[in-house]
């Protein structure tokens, strides 16, 4: 199971985006369509083999614009994980009980299932696959949410992201929980619990705010750290502990 795909949810992309081609210099590879029948519009950013997606509600009542208003303002949102078989785990999973909120549907070849965040220590949870894709490890394997031509839009300052940090008021619950959903062991570390992906870490810190849920720090491996903290100070991007704070997230260059 690898890290793919990172979701932000913002009042509004523009600015969101902005920082980030500005400090990592990532570029939009796709706008996908099919998010409006969340009442979303997005864009798909390419960083390395992964991705940052930033989610704008579009209109009242959504999903989206509720999460806004109970994390404060713009936030992390979602974790998309990806493995061999998403129908194998979406038949694990609703079988212990995890409520599924979206489905990929029946006869294309990207599948998806978003887990219901009360089921997932308060986080957006997807895991999808690509069928008949036997590279799908690979790191520049296809990936549908960012369409076919995403390989275009390389950045010349990013390389990939290596981790996400979840919130919980309960660290080592929320690992064990996360454990369970995936099937994967949780790693006991001196700085608190992560699992680990191939490639990528989830890690599991103290809430950090009263919701206490969500997505709250990205690790973005670069070609040059200094350059790009020096990026977030000319484009006047807070940068909190080497943390540069984009979209309601602590995003840290590492080299």
């Amino acid at each position: 199971m690898r890290l793919r795909q990172i979701a932000l949810m913002a009042r509004e992309i523009a600015p969101v985006r902005a920082q980030l081609e500005a400090v990592f210099g990532l570029k939009v590879a796709y706008v996908d369509p099919g998010v409006g029948v969340f009442g979303l519009e997005n864009i798909v950013m390419p960083v390395g083999g992964e991705f940052l997606e930033v989610l704008e509600p579009m209109r009242e009542g959504t999903s989206g614009g509720r999460y806004l208003e109970r994390r404060g303002g713009d936030a992390g949102y979602m974790v998309i994980l990806q493995d061999a078989d998403a129908e194998a785990h979406r038949k694990r999973l609703e079988a212990e009980g995890v409520r599924v909120i979206a489905r990929s549907r029946e006869g294309g070849r990207y599948r998806f299932t978003h887990f219901h965040p009360a089921d997932c220590a308060g986080v957006l949870l997807s895991i999808d696959s690509v069928d008949g894709d036997k590279h799908w490890q690979d790191p520049m394997s296809a990936w549908p949410p960012a369409h076919d031509h995403w390989r275009d839009y390389p950045s010349d300052v990013s390389l990939g992201i290596t981790s996400v940090s979840i919130q919980a008021k309960d660290p080592g619950a929320a690992a064990v929980r996360w454990s369970t959903l995936l099937g994967i062991p949780v790693t006991e570390r001196a700085d608190g619990p992560e699992i680990v992906l191939s490639p990528g870490v989830i890690r599991f810190v103290p809430a950090i705010d009263a919701d206490g849920t969500g997505v709250v720090a990205l690790d973005i491996r670069v070609r040059d750290v200094a350059a790009v903290l020096k990026a977030a100070e000319v484009a006047g991007v807070p940068v909190v502990g080497g943390a540069v704070q984009i979209g309601g997230v602590a995003i840290t260059p590492v080299a």
